[in-house]
C-alpha cells in the first residue's frame, strides 16, 4: 500500500513540475537563418512575393518528390496562396499565404535599401500564429548584395503541450528554414545577373500572324552597322519575295534571337503579311507554325562539300535538296533559297520597351528573361525565341544627327497554361515608357523605362 502511495505522489510531483516547468516556459517560439545572396535585391524580392518558384527551392520536396502545390489567390504579393499536400507524415498538408509585402514592388530601386516579407503559415506544426517574416537588406560596396534572414515565429499561448514544443523549434522549423534558404541561393544563382528595375514589362496575348523571314547571321564586332546591313539585305529579300508571291508586308520588321554569341549573333529578320496561304512551285499551301527539328533530322549537305568519288568510280549522284514548295527541318515553307514563310507569334508573352538604338536590345532580353525566372513565368528560348519589333524607327536630320530614337518592342513567349493574366506591374497600372521626342544626350539613350511614372499610393501591389 505504501509504494502506491509513493508512486502517486511521485506522479503527482511529476505532474506538479511539467506543469510549472510548463507555465514558466515561454509563450512564443522564435528561430532565424540568414545568408547573403549575390543578387540585387529586387530580384529576391520578387521571387520571395509570389509562390511560383517556391516548389525550385522549398526544401519540401526533397523529402518527398511527390508532393502536390496548387496556387490560388493573387499571382503576385499579398493574396498569393499555395496549398501543398503530400502522403509522407514529415510534409503532410499545409497553406502559406502571403500576409504583406513592404514596400511595394514598384518602390523595391536602388533606394530601398530594405525591404520585409511575412507568410502566414497553416501547417501541422503546433502553435497560433504561425508565420513566417524574411528580411532583406542591400549590402556590399555597390549594393548588388542582399543579405536575407528568414525568421519562424509561433505563439503558443496557454496550451502547455504547444509550449514544449518550443523545444524542437531548431527541428523541422529551423530545418525548414536553413534547406529552403540555401535552395533559394541556388534558384537565384541561374537568374541573369542584371537589374531590371526600370523595365515596365506586359503580358500580351499574341496572335498567330503569317511571315516571311530569312536566317542571316553578323559577326558581333561589326556592331550595329553590321546589323543594320545585314537587316536591310534580308529585309529587301522579303520585299522582293513578296512581290513575286502577290502579297503584301503589312507590318514593321521582326528579328528572331537564334543565337546571340561572344562572337557571332545569329538571327531571322521576317516581316509580316496579309495571307495565310501561299502558291510556290505551282501549289498552294497553309502556313504552319515552325516546329523544333527531329534528332538526325538535318538538311542534306550541299553536293560542293562532298568528298570527291576516286576517279575510276562511277559519277556520285547529288543528293537532292530542299527546293521551293518544300518545308525545311523547321517545318516552314520554302519560298526560294533565302526566304522562308511560317506562321510566327501565337500565345502570350512578356513585353517589354526600349526606346534607344539597337545595342539596348540584348540587354532589354536579360532584363526579361530575368523577371521572368523571378515571377515563375515558364519559357523556352531554344523552340520560342526572343523576337524584337522596331515599332517605331530612327529618326535623323539632314545632317545626320538622331532627332528621335528609334523604339522597340522586345517579346519573350511563355508557357504554360497557367500564366497570370497580368504582370504586377500592368495590375498596377504602371504605364510603359513613351518614345522620347528627342534623344537627351548623343552618346546615351533613354533608360527603357525611365519616362514610367509610378503608380499611386493606393494602387493594389498584390495583383
Amino acid at each position: 500500500m505504501m509504494r502506491v502511495l509513493e508512486l502517486i505522489v511521485a506522479l503527482v510531483i511529476v505532474a506538479v513540475l511539467g506543469v510549472v516547468v510548463g507555465v514558466i516556459m515561454p509563450s512564443s517560439g522564435h528561430v532565424e537563418r540568414s545568408l547573403v545572396i549575390g543578387k540585387d535585391m529586387r530580384q529576391v524580392y520578387d521571387i520571395l512575393n509570389n509562390f511560383r518558384r517556391f516548389g525550385d527551392y522549398s526544401v519540401l520536396r526533397q523529402y518527398d518528390p511527390k508532393i502536390k502545390f496548387e496556387l490560388s489567390g493573387n499571382a503576385y504579393g499579398p493574396g498569393s496562396e499555395l496549398t501543398w499536400s503530400s502522403d509522407d507524415p514529415k510534409v503532410g498538408d499545409g497553406k502559406l499565404t502571403i500576409a504583406s509585402a513592404d514596400p511595394a514592388f514598384f518602390k523595391v530601386n536602388e533606394t530601398a535599401n530594405q525591404a520585409k516579407i511575412i507568410w502566414n503559415l497553416d501547417n501541422s506544426w503546433r502553435g497560433q500564429d504561425k508565420h513566417f517574416t524574411i528580411d532583406m537588406e542591400r549590402q556590399g560596396s555597390r549594393h548588388q548584395l542582399t543579405k536575407v534572414t528568414w525568421a519562424y515565429d509561433v505563439a503558443y499561448g496557454f496550451n502547455l503541450v504547444d509550449r514544449y514544443s518550443n523545444l524542437y523549434i531548431h527541428g523541422d522549423p529551423d530545418s525548414f528554414i536553413q534547406f529552403s534558404l540555401n535552395n533559394l541561393q541556388n534558384v537565384l544563382a541561374a537568374v541573369p545577373n542584371t537589374d531590371y528595375g526600370n523595365l515596365i514589362p506586359y503580358i500580351q496575348q499574341t496572335q498567330p500572324t503569317p511571315v516571311l523571314l530569312v536566317s542571316t547571321s553578323i559577326e558581333r564586332k561589326g556592331g550595329l552597322a553590321a546589323l543594320d546591313d545585314a537587316t536591310a539585305t534580308a529585309v529587301k529579300q522579303i520585299q522582293d519575295a513578296a512581290k513575286k508571291l502577290g502579297v503584301n508586308v503589312v507590318g514593321p520588321r521582326v528579328i528572331f534571337t537564334t543565337n546571340y554569341g561572344d562572337q557571332n549573333y545569329t538571327f531571322d529578320v521576317a516581316m509580316p503579311i496579309d495571307a495565310t496561304s501561299l502558291t510556290v512551285a505551282g501549289q498552294t499551301q497553309e502556313l504552319t507554325p515552325a516546329q523544333p527539328p527531329k534528332l538526325g533530322d538535318e538538311e542534306p549537305a550541299d553536293a560542293s562539300s562532298a568528298p570527291a568519288a576516286a576517279s575510276s568510280a562511277a559519277p556520285v549522284a547529288k543528293p537532292a535538296g530542299p527546293k521551293p514548295g518544300d518545308h525545311d527541318r523547321f517545318g516552314r515553307l520554302i519560298v526560294d533559297d533565302n526566304v522562308r514563310a511560317t506562321l510566327a507569334f501565337g500565345g502570350p508573352a512578356l513585353m517589354g520597351v526600349w526606346n534607344g538604338t539597337a545595342a539596348g536590345v540584348p540587354q532589354t532580353r536579360e532584363m526579361l528573361k530575368a523577371y521572368a525566372q523571378t515571377h515563375g513565368y515558364k519559357f523556352d528560348e531554344v523552340t520560342n525565341r526572343l523576337y524584337d519589333i522596331e515599332v517605331q524607327p530612327e529618326v535623323k536630320d539632314q545632317s545626320g544627327a538622331v532627332t528621335t530614337y528609334a523604339k522597340y518592342q522586345v517579346y519573350l513567349p511563355l508557357l504554360g497554361d497557367d500564366v497570370p493574366a497580368q504582370t504586377p506591374e500592368q495590375a498596377a497600372g504602371i504605364p510603359q515608357p513613351t518614345l522620347e521626342p528627342a534623344p537627351a544626350a548623343s552618346s546615351s539613350a533613354p533608360a527603357a523605362a525611365g519616362s514610367a511614372a509610378a503608380p499611386a499610393e493606393s494602387a493594389s501591389a498584390g495583383q
